[in-house]
């Protein structure tokens, strides 16, 4: 005899166990630890980037897609630059200014991504910015 996994009933599904994606289990974010400069890719969607150190983090053009959010996290006593690529803006959710952004050491920031494809607008809201 099995062990029932997914049970769907007319009120809804019910899943029993882990659910995961390509990414890894639905229920965390999947996670990514950088030691040096990194550009981000459009496989970073869905996922906190860690950052051991004080290291560049570019935000490309043209590599995500409308609803895509990216979470940041300056894991160290280093502040994190934040550099917006060429022909994307990156506005800061609480005043709206653009441009290269500061990650104040041991705080979070999300990147969402209001417009993607070429002249991407992003959005960045957390602590420590500026």
């Amino acid at each position: 005899a099995g062990t029932t996994r997914i049970e769907v009933t007319t009120s809804g599904a019910t899943v029993t166990g882990t659910v995961t994606d390509s990414i890894g289990s639905l229920r965390r974010l999947g996670q990514e630890i950088k030691s040096g400069d990194y550009t981000l890719v459009a496989g970073d969607a869905g996922k906190h980037i860690r950052v051991d150190g004080n290291h560049t983090i570019t935000v490309p053009d043209n590599v995500f897609t409308s609803g895509d959010m990216v979470t940041i996290v300056a894991n160290s006593s280093s502040d994190v630059p934040i550099t917006q690529g060429s022909n994307l803006n990156l506005y800061n959710a609480s005043d709206g200014t653009t441009g290269n952004k500061t990650l104040a050491a041991r705080t979070v920031c999300t990147l969402l991504v209001a417009e993607g494809g070429s002249g991407s607008k992003i959005y960045i809201a957390g602590g420590g910015i500026s």
